[in-house]
């Protein structure tokens, strides 16, 4: 059977996936194929529908500028919104074709003879594409961590982005076991229903309040038949967001008034001196993800909600037994403990030059990437939202798509090249990491505290270590004097590339 060929293989249909497609398809690149391991598209926003589920960042900026979502609702999406723009987008751009739905990569190898990659599925169908561009995301795959006992637990448990809809969840003892950014989300919503709730913190977060905008129907007409009122709201959002990036930095002014608002909303709604302290950070603002969300102090001033703070111990048939020695009896558990985001790659095996993994390459947690895209020894990859490219302040979506702006930039200069191969000289992706591990040093991201942003050695490899606008700065265009480029195996002079 003869293998297909794809000019470009995408990996993944969420955000990034299919902003990549549909960049091709504006740019008027057909030959490519998008793979899927789930039956739909969608990403962390089909996965996760756990009640209550929303996103944090105004919605005005999460979607792309070539696809304004002029007609969604609420300011703050709702995770059904979210995954309708996708689908939106998916039908906008003829996407559907190109789309191999229950197709798990397992393995992509580069072939240095023919310069493209070999993928294989988990169900052993096998393809060929002369650029690969995953775009899994960085919180994709669950985490609940193990304790002592948690087999025995006799009651149902499961992770918030695997929500059991089936469940009645009136009158029933319920532990939330976390209280980071999904869980503010569910436990308004469990709390409604719950016979009682004990909500199990490790540590307290920095939480604003959402100020929601629900858009009344004219607005709605005027977002969609006067672009330019959409426009200018996109444009107000992203100031005001890239202004506050101030905040991330440590000793400022702006970090300063930052944790003082968080502060002051926290005192506002939590009145009982006890628990106030219980839920007031005693980290710096910004080293973990700052929450918006103006449902869940009010939860705790129910008479079925409690907050427990000490450490777990070990799990029992009938529940939890914490280090002071109580057994919190539960008839569900809930872990709302985050996901494996330094593991980009997950279970998949990316092989790349003279044999070497991605994982290999990487290790345990040292993940890298030239502007977050390309990684020496991986020709002709490039990776979308790969390590630090998250954010802490504005809308990633923004950063998506200057990547892909950044990959169709690659792909012109490179058109028409025989057997091209491009792979990012080493001394560029490490003058690069070592300037942002630099800036690093100044970075609230960088400072005491355990968050999801960095390694245990204390190395930020998720976000970026400056704004939205000063990514573009770096990343804005494709240079080809970042990169060994070679043609049928020669080494390609520059200047013909750049003509």
């Amino acid at each position: 059977m003869t293998t297909q060929h794809f000019r470009i293989a995408i990996l993944g249909s969420g955000f990034g996936g299919l902003g990549m497609a549909a960049q091709l398809k504006r740019n008027g690149y057909d030959d490519f194929a998008i793979f899927e391991r789930a039956d739909g598209v969608g990403g962390v926003w089909r996965d996760n529908t756990y009640p209550g589920a929303a996103c944090d960042t105004q919605a005005h900026v999460y979607n792309y500028t070539y696809f304004p979502f002029t007609r969604v609702t609420k300011m703050f999406a709702g995770q059904g919104e979210m995954l309708g723009y996708q689908q939106q987008l998916r039908d906008a751009f003829g996407l559907e074709e190109h789309l191999f739905y229950n197709a798990e990569v397992v393995k992509a190898e580069w072939v240095e003879d023919a310069a493209h990659w070999h993928l294989t599925l988990r169900d052993g169908r096998e393809f060929t594409a002369d650029f690969f561009i995953p775009a899994w995301g960085q919180l994709n795959s669950p985490k609940t961590p193990k304790w002592e006992g948690q087999e025995e637990f006799q009651g149902v448990q499961f992770h918030s982005s695997q929500w059991r809809h089936d469940l009645d969840f009136r009158g029933k003892r319920v532990i939330s076991v976390g209280a980071a950014a999904s869980a503010v989300q569910y436990v308004p919503e469990v709390a409604k229903e719950a016979g009682h709730l004990e909500v199990f913190q490790r540590s307290a977060n920095y939480i604003l309040p959402r100020q929601q905008i629900e858009f009344t129907p004219e607005q709605l007409d005027t977002f969609e038949q006067h672009p330019e009122t959409f426009e200018e709201s996109r444009r107000a959002i992203h100031e005001m967001r890239e202004a506050g990036f101030e905040r991330t930095r440590v000793g400022t002014d702006g970090q300063h008034e930052g944790a003082q608002e968080a502060l002051d909303y926290l005192a506002s709604v939590i009145t009982d001196p006890e628990l106030r302290e219980k839920l007031t950070p005693t980290y710096e603002f910004g080293c973990k993800r700052i929450l918006r969300t103006s449902a869940y102090y009010p939860t705790f001033l129910r008479d079925n909600v409690s907050l427990v703070t000490e450490g777990i111990n070990h799990f029992t048939e009938k529940g939890i037994v914490t280090a002071d020695g109580v057994e919190h009896v539960a008839d569900i558990i809930i872990y709302g403990t985050g996901f494996y985001s330094q593991n980009f790659q997950g279970d998949l095996e990316i092989r790349g030059r003279d044999g070497a993994t991605l994982a290999e390459r990487w290790g345990d947690e040292d993940a890298e990437a030239y502007v977050g895209i390309a990684v020496d020894k991986f020709p002709n990859m490039f990776l979308m939202y790969g390590p630090n490219t998250n954010l802490n302040h504005n809308s990633v979506v923004t950063m998506l798509e200057i990547q892909q702006d950044y990959v169709i930039d690659a792909l012109r200069k490179l058109d028409g090249i025989d057997r091209v191969a491009i792979d990012v000289r080493r001394e560029r992706l490490d003058e690069f990491n070592d300037a942002l591990q630099e800036e690093m040093r100044g970075s609230s991201f960088s400072s005491d505290c355990s968050s999801w942003y960095k390694n245990s050695k204390g190395k930020v490899i998720n976000n970026w270590s400056g704004t939205v606008e000063e990514y573009r700065d770096v990343a804005g265009e494709f240079n080809p004097s970042d990169y060994l480029i070679t043609s049928a195996g020669e080494v390609r002079v520059l200047e013909t590339v750049t003509a």
